[in-house]
Order: structure tokens, then sequence, then C-alpha cells
């Protein structure tokens, strides 16, 4: 299910939005994997840079952490 993204606003900020809402309607709850860079690319169809940027940006906000090996998780609220 991909979402249409307007191509004159920066893509990893809407990517971002995008996940933070699916976090917010219990798509992705507490303690759940968020998608890997590999599925961010696929699903929007950006380049791994700009996935990579999307999870960056998450966890600097704190939505999310990440666990080498394992994947990138949401926080508990």
């Amino acid at each position: 299910m991909s979402t249409e993204l307007d191509r004159t606003r920066p893509v990893w900020r809407q990517i971002a939005a995008v996940i933070t809402a699916r976090i917010a309607d219990g798509t992705y709850p507490a303690g759940s994997r968020v998608p890997s860079v590999v599925e961010i690319a696929a699903e929007w169809d950006v380049a791994a840079s700009t996935a990579q940027k999307v999870l960056a940006h998450l966890k600097a906000e704190g939505v999310v952490r990440s666990e080498v090996g394992l994947g990138t998780f949401v926080v508990d609220a």
C-alpha cells in the first residue's frame, strides 16, 4: 500500500510523517518492528539513503530505537 508523495517537498519528511501516523493509529504498536531501509525504499520507490534519513529522523525524535542485527522498533510511549 503505497502513499502518493508530493515530489515538490522533502520526500523523507513525508515518509517519516506517514510512519509516525501509522505508529499513532496502532498499525505499528509500541515494541513492534517498523519497516527496514530496504522495505521503505521498496514501498515508496526511493533511494536507500532517503530511507536511512527517515529512520535517522524518527530515531532522533525518540519515536523508534534501533537494535543492531534485529531492526528498528517503536519506543514505548
